[in-house]
């Protein structure tokens, strides 16, 4: 397969790194990814300024990469559209630093990039690894994107569908399986009032406020110990009230 792979957390993270080492043992590869940190980026596209491409070489890696001086979705579209010669099979985006599970895959510049392969039709995968006191295991977050890949592949090659991955911090040994769920549900983030030294009030995370988890999302099944898969893609009509909402006006 010809994979075209991208992220959030720039070219240059061991994510992007791990998962290409793992993926081009088998496939082409072509890595197109933002040359600095743009993680929670969610959708945005470059519109106002031209986007400057750079061709790296990484270390250790036989796969072609290039840098972008913009956002995940845009290393995508020129990816697709201009840094590619022929058509791509799938693309990869990940893995991410940190677990992309219930509504933080709204924000998520590496689920939204692979949106925008869905957008193209083009079959995806996002990957992201669990993030415990600065560490995650992206050794084994490959490990499984890849067989969820090897398993899924014919499938999902005729099919115009997102597949979002989320790997729990385990040794592989303790990992109890793979789970196929819907997302979980809202974590509240917290802000706190500082000044700066200019006297104006700023905002500044700190922190999130954990909701309940309901039982089979990925929030719970992560929380057990399971690597989940959502299929995901971009059309976000709720085709069941789509019928009564015509009733209303």
């Amino acid at each position: 397969m010809r994979i075209l792979l991208t992220n959030d957390d720039g070219i240059m993270a061991e994510g992007i790194y791990t998962l290409a080492k793992e993926l081009e043992k088998d496939h082409e590869v072509i890595i197109v990814a933002p040359e600095i940190q743009r993680s929670a980026q969610s959708h945005a596209i470059t519109l106002f300024q031209p986007l400057v491409v750079k061709e790296v070489q990484l270390e250790g890696l036989k796969s072609k990469a290039y840098s972008i001086s913009g956002t995940p979705a845009d290393c995508v579209r020129a990816g697709l559209e201009i840094l590619t010669d022929g058509p791509i099979d799938m693309v990869f985006s990940g893995i991410n630093i940190g677990l992309n599970s219930g509504m933080d895959i709204l924000y998520s510049g590496t689920v939204s990039a692979a949106i925008e392969a869905n957008i193209y039709k083009i079959p995806s995968i996002a990957v992201s690894a669990e993030l415990v006191d600065g560490n995650a295991k992206f050794d084994i977050a490959a490990k499984y994107a890849k067989k969820i890949l090897e398993d899924s592949k014919d499938k999902l090659s005729k099919s115009n569908l997102v597949l979002n991955i989320n790997t729990p911090y385990k040794e592989e040994d303790d990992i109890l399986g793979i789970k196929v769920c819907k997302i979980g549900g809202v974590i509240y983030d917290y802000y706190f009032m500082d000044h700066n030294e200019k006297g104006e009030k700023i905002l500044k995370l700190k922190g999130r406020r954990e909701t309940e988890i309901e039982e089979d999302t990925d929030r719970y099944y992560l929380q057990q110990g399971y690597v989940t898969v959502t299929p995901l893609h971009y059309d976000l009509t709720n085709f069941k009230l789509l019928e009564e909402v015509k009733g209303w006006i």
